[in-house]
């Protein structure tokens, strides 16, 4: 290399092998989204604790829960563009420490208000969590493996939430529904203290951001220790930085179709995966299923949604997205439909929630990850956390007109067949509906 080398950072990582480093990012991410994941569904697992503590009836908690998924919505949208102004480290550390006081402040709740405010605030925080950790590692990840290392990482979030209910199970009986959110909010703030040490800010934004080049060869080095980077080299990317307001730039240089076809599917998967995830033991257990059983449905849906997430990623690494995810949700549609006729048979019940939870909670990292392929740096976190947003709209919708169809007596098989056309839909939107946009050509941006 000369003196008036450049040397493009994407370009480098992409060749280069995956160091210890990284993982070490990664690693600090994916503890950040198994946190969000257990947090997020703290509430449901301390639910019939809380009940019976303060004797109120179960229809007083529904705002809460509402509460907390409407703070997740206004927080993926709107520090998403906070991220992707100021940088991916600070607002997941910021966001990290103050979900995890929320969570510490939530036990002193004494009324059902306070607890639905509390929820809100904290939700803002965790909806800063996934937008960013998915971000900062994909572009600390080569090409060759960044979407099966986005998500694993999102994994974390189910991870999380099948632990908490394992840990909570077990606190609760012993020290009260109030040490589930003590344990929620301490770990947080520790994960939270070892960022602010070790997670660097992403090499692509500090470069684009025209952070100091000692900063980004400093973050650079420790990355790819073995690449000799001269001092007075260039560091560039192939990208342009965007001005403005971020959400707006979703829209602008050919991106409309693909950002309203990546809002589209995020929007209907969350229908289901939201529907499936609150009544499936509910109505396993009114078909007559025990309630360990009945439980149990709903943890194999999260079970197969793991699996489907480990799976998936290597293969979208290896054919790309349409290829991977038309299969995923034509295979969604047929098995939520056939959920409404085997609850009778146990065994067969179980394999085809594996199934669908495979195919929706494991097709949803995969959305997510499409959504930080496709944006530019500039974009990358608004881009996933509107995705997210706009999605968590239908996490709402499904559950609330899932149990108004259930009040109204809707027959099992009726009420799985239309759960299942929100996947019809996906599968139309892939096929026809969404194209993929190349990358506009941009003027390096160049880190003085």
């Amino acid at each position: 290399m000369t003196s008036t080398s450049k040397i493009d950072v994407v370009k480098l990582i992409d060749e280069s092998p995956i160091g210890k480093f990284q993982w070490w990012i990664f690693i600090l991410c994916g503890i950040c989204m198994v946190l969000d994941g257990f947090d997020v569904q703290a509430m449901g697992y301390v639910a019939p604790a809380l009940l019976q503590d303060w004797h109120v009836d179960k229809s007083s908690l529904g705002p809460v829960f509402g509460a907390g998924l409407f703070g997740l919505l206004i927080g993926s949208l709107v520090f998403s563009m906070v991220a992707d102004k100021l940088g991916r480290r600070p607002v997941l550390i910021v966001s990290t420490f103050f979900f995890g006081l929320c969570m510490l402040a939530t036990p002193f709740s004494s009324t059902i208000q306070e607890l639905i405010t509390i929820r809100f605030i904290t939700g803002l925080g965790l909806g800063a969590i996934m937008p960013n950790s998915m971000a900062l590692c994909g572009e600390f990840s080569p090409k060759r493996k960044r979407i099966s290392i986005m998500m694993l990482i999102s994994c974390g979030f189910t991870i999380g939430a099948m632990f908490g209910g394992v840990v909570s199970a077990a606190l609760i009986p012993t020290y009260g529904w109030q040490s589930v959110f003590y344990l929620g909010g301490v770990l947080p703030l520790i994960i939270a203290g070892l960022m602010i040490v070790y997670l660097p800010e992403s090499i692509q934004f500090q470069v684009l951001s025209g952070k100091s080049s000692s900063t980004t060869r400093a973050v650079l080095k420790k990355v790819l220790p073995l690449q000799r980077v001269p001092e007075d080299a260039e560091l560039v990317v192939a990208e342009r930085n965007s001005s403005g307001v971020p959400v707006m730039a979703l829209f602008q240089e050919g991106r409309t179709v693909g950002t309203l076809a990546i809002w589209a599917v995020s929007f209907l998967n969350m229908i289901a995966l939201y529907f499936l995830s609150n009544w499936l033991p509910t109505i396993a257990k009114l078909a007559g299923l025990s309630l360990e059983n009945a439980v149990l449905v709903g943890a194999t849906l999260q079970l197969g949604g793991t699996f489907g997430t480990i799976a998936m990623g290597g293969m979208i690494d290896r054919i790309g997205f349409k290829r991977v995810l038309v299969p995923c949700f034509a295979t969604a549609a047929v098995f939520i439909a056939l959920i409404g006729h085997s609850v009778g048979a146990i065994a067969l019940l179980f394999v085809i929630v594996f199934v669908t939870g495979f195919a929706v909670v494991g097709g949803q990292p995969a959305i997510n990850a499409m959504a930080a392929n496709y944006y530019p740096t500039a974009l990358r976190t608004t881009g996933v956390g509107y995705s997210l947003g706009v999605g968590r709209i239908g996490s709402v919708i499904g559950p609330v007109v899932g149990g108004q169809l259930i009040g109204l007596n809707w027959g099992q098989e009726s009420l799985f067949h239309l759960v299942a056309v929100p996947s019809v839909f996906i599968v139309l939107i892939l096929l026809f509906g969404a194209r993929t946009v190349q990358a506009v050509p941009a003027n390096p941006a160049v880190a003085h």
